[in-house]
């Protein structure tokens, strides 16, 4: 059990990491995998499976023909993909949604991983992380944290040169049937706003990073 159960309306930083730095995401096709996990257990009671869904031409409106948001577990805010981990921004609609969520897609992108590349055993950490974001502040600079992830591994030289975060739903460069992501009445920013936005501190994050590794050695 959880130390303090994850509350309903609140908004959480989750965070989870594979076991001892383990790249879990090595190809296009396991990130895409792992986008549509996030997209498929937002709902609670599915009536078909995973692989079924995701043979399906228009994903996002048979979730918007069968669903409404009292079926959803969670409100997607933000999200990154990273080699070896997992950021997301999550608002809890149901009791236990964000442990149900998680468990869901971490359990099924283990068995993916698992039977794609012959492996045993566990993927990921025993239990993922979550702090509380309590304050509006607090969560537009999260966002931005989250979206600079990659920028600040030096994995690519832009946010937006990343495919696998949010950060181009944000700025408006996604297609509506790709669109993951709800932030409406959270973040009120133009897309160009929120790109200088994250753009001001690219440099400012990598120096933060550059530092904090040099202290932990």
């Amino acid at each position: 059990m959880r130390k303090h159960l994850l509350v309903n309306g609140e908004v959480y930083h989750v965070f989870t990491k594979s076991i001892a730095g383990f790249e879990v995401f090595r190809k296009i096709t396991d990130c895409e995998r792992m986008r549509g996990l996030l997209k498929f257990y937002q709902v609670e009671n599915l009536p078909l499976k995973f692989s079924i869904f995701m043979k399906l031409k228009d994903k996002d409106n048979y979730f918007k023909n069968h669903f409404d948001e009292k079926d959803r577990l969670v409100q997607i805010i933000a999200y990154c993909l990273m080699p070896t981990h997992i950021h997301l921004l999550l608002k809890q609609l149901k009791r236990n949604g964000i442990s149900t969520f998680m468990s869901n897609i971490l359990n099924s992108y283990s068995r993916y991983f698992n039977i794609k590349n012959k492996r045993k055993g566990p993927l990921w950490e025993s239990r993922f992380r979550n702090v509380n974001v309590s304050a509006d502040d607090q969560l537009l600079h999260l966002t931005r944290y989250i979206h600079l992830n990659p920028s600040t591994a030096n994995l690519v030289e832009s946010p937006e040169s990343w495919n696998f975060s949010s950060f181009r739903e944000y700025t408006g460069e996604i297609s509506k049937e790709k669109i993951l992501c709800n932030y409406s009445g959270l973040i009120e920013m133009t897309p160009s706003d929120y790109r200088e936005f994250v753009h001001s501190r690219k440099d400012y994050q990598r120096e933060l990073a550059m530092i904090k590794n040099l202290s932990l050695e």
